[in-house]
């Protein structure tokens, strides 16, 4: 005989479709349609840019989990988040790991010939590549790729070449503005958006 307590299940009311607030301008979007691909700069455009160094080296990194779930979410709309990043330290290989991110390049010193040698080897175009940078090492993919952007406090010369320039600065939700246009643009954003109301994300962000 089973007990009151646990016959008892929780009444769950049908939640309200929730219509998506944001907007982007529909230029923006349609330069944006047909991305497969998508990489993230880490400092400047996924943190503040600041790097706290101490006696043994790099000491830290404050990430947002706005971007977190912004890159997880990418990933089931069915873009490939790829970081891409000059430095390396064991602090962003641990947030790519908690995020998931299985394709990830620390220490490149030449980030043309990576992505390159990257999006040969996926079999994607160009013409299918967006990007988030901030500083000079990233202009060469962002004047090549379908869609660049670039955050608030980024280099003059990088917003100049970006077709969307974030309305907040890097490590304070720029990567998430990045992520909601793609998805936006592929036509997923609505779907996501409305599927949180009756499953939870499984991993933190």
């Amino acid at each position: 005989m089973t007990t009151a307590s646990a016959q008892a299940q929780p009444v769950i009311p049908p939640g309200r479709p929730v219509r998506p607030t944001l907007h982007f301008d529909p230029a923006l979007l349609l330069q944006a349609q047909g991305v497969r691909l998508a990489i993230f700069d880490v400092d400047g455009c996924l943190t503040d840019g600041r790097i706290y160094i101490g006696a043994d080296g790099e000491a830290e990194k404050a990430f947002n989990t706005l971007d977190g779930h912004g890159i997880k979410l990418l990933a089931r709309g069915g873009i490939t988040p790829v970081v891409l990043t000059g430095r390396d330290s064991p602090a962003v290989r641990r947030r790519c790991a908690d995020l998931g991110v299985s394709e990830a390049l620390f220490g490149v010193h030449d980030k043309l010939a990576a992505a390159a040698a990257l999006l040969a080897r996926r079999g994607v175009d160009w013409s299918e590549l967006a990007v988030i940078g901030d500083d000079w090492p990233d202009l060469p993919l962002m004047s090549r790729c379908a869609f660049a952007c670039a955050p608030a406090q980024a280099h003059a010369e990088v917003r100049a070449v970006a077709h969307h320039v974030t309305s907040v600065p890097g490590g304070q939700g720029a990567g998430r503005e990045f992520c909601d246009l793609l998805l936006m643009a592929a036509g997923r954003y609505a779907e996501l958006l409305n599927g949180h109301l009756t499953t939870l994300d499984g991993a933190s962000a």
